[in-house]
């Protein structure tokens, strides 16, 4: 990854948290301090700095210990927050459905627990003694219960939503699932507008999704596809989102195809690439089939990076879903891929079965239709699950060749 490439990133999520980058500073050194990470030295050269551009906060792109923090907080005087609590404040701000806020408040509960003595640094003052030590010891155990307890009723409740969850998605195994995944600001949203015509909200910001959204997606040759819209990853996510959001992942989990859109005009478009893969991996999605799906190429201007994407990903697909270029290529490839999966069905349905030949032409592609005196014979193309259903109906089998 680029050098510039880490505080770059950084300042998009600053910017995506509402604050203003008044500076920035890079420290090269062979081992971290224990103490403040970077050093006694640059410290106090960072507290004097923020001081100069009038800032009121300090992020760091390194996750820092309890320790740490007090002490940068101590030396530099001015308020620290790591990567990891920006990342969980953008993801408590843009929470929009009870299970988005349950796993964004178990995140940072789970964060803020082995903190808590940072919020009772003021009983550093007092000597201890008796009279002294009880109250201030309880105060804090008290907090951490209350804590505990939240984290195991938030835990409970998000349970129940992976229940839920895994119970909504079966009933959709009977279509041909895709889910897009990929990089924060690939354009994931964009990409879902353009081939289903969905009213999503379209930002040029990082994490404008936190929520799993599926639409209906018409393919080519009349068959219907469900297309998921999932959460961003990110470099270096943290692992308590990664695990409070496994309920939304569970699209990526279960779905027959896996769209895995990247924005081929950023620099480090191969760094991102191989960040979702890593992440899918992580969460039991690495061998589930996808596509490399190349967006956002009317912004490309350094050509190199993508050349070499091209040649490591033959399985890809090149759109610039904003302007609507490749969509119709893309939704025929996928198209291929739900024939590949499909199983042939040839079925004689009788014209009193109108809701089942509906549903073959919803859910599959037909082959061919041919009206007999009893119904129609019908050859079509069928998910797995969807062919078994078809199946009730009276095969076409007597006097008929298959």
């Amino acid at each position: 990854m680029p050098e510039a490439a880490p505080l770059e990133e950084l300042a998009e999520l600053a910017d995506t948290a509402g604050a203003v980058v008044a500076d920035r500073i890079v420290q090269k050194r062979r081992r971290m301090d224990a103490a403040t990470l970077f050093g006694h030295g640059k410290v106090e050269e960072i507290g004097r700095l923020a001081a100069a551009v009038g800032a009121d906060l300090v992020i760091t792109e390194n996750d820092l210990s309890p320790a740490q923090i007090r002490n940068i907080e101590r030396i530099a005087g001015k308020k620290v927050v790591d990567r990891t609590e920006l990342i969980l404040d953008i993801f408590a701000t843009r929470a929009r459905t009870v299970q988005a806020k349950v796993q964004v408040e178990l995140a940072q509960l789970e964060y803020l627990l082995p903190r808590l003595i940072r919020m009772w640094v003021h009983l550093e003052r007092i000597e201890g003694g008796i009279g002294t030590r009880g109250p201030g010891e309880t105060q804090l155990e008290t907090d951490r219960r209350i804590i505990r307890n939240r984290i195991t009723k938030l835990r409970a409740e998000l349970k129940e939503i992976e229940a839920r969850r895994r119970r909504e998605v079966a009933t959709r195994a009977e279509q041909f699932c895709v889910a897009l995944v990929g990089y924060t600001n690939a354009g994931k949203s964009t990409l879902m507008r353009g081939l289903t015509g969905a009213d999503v909200l379209v930002e040029d910001r990082l994490f404008s999704t936190l929520d799993t959204r599926s639409r209906a997606w018409s393919l080519p040759g009349g068959r219907t596809a469900i297309l998921s819209d999932t959460v961003g990853f990110i470099r270096n996510l943290p692992h308590r989102l990664v695990a409070s959001f496994h309920a939304t992942l569970e699209e990526a989990l279960t779905a027959d195809l896996l769209l895995h859109v990247a924005d081929a005009a950023h620099p480090d478009v191969e760094g991102q690439v191989q960040t979702v893969e890593k992440v899918l991996s992580e969460v039991g999605a690495g061998e589930r089939r996808r596509i490399l799906v190349l967006n956002k190429l009317d912004r490309v201007e350094d050509h190199m990076p993508l050349s070499r994407l091209r040649t490591d990903h033959g399985e890809r697909v090149e759109v610039s879903a904003l302007r609507g270029d490749g969509l119709e290529v893309l939704a025929a490839r996928v198209a291929e891929e739900a024939d590949r999966t499909a199983v042939e069905v040839d079925l004689l349905v009788p014209y009193t079965d109108g809701a089942r030949l509906a549903r073959i032409r919803a859910h599959g592609r037909i082959i061919s239709e041919e009206p007999r005196e009893d119904g129609i014979r019908i050859r079509a193309a069928l998910p797995p699950a969807e062919a078994i259903r078809a199946k009730g109906g009276r095969p076409a089998t007597d006097g008929l060749s298959p």
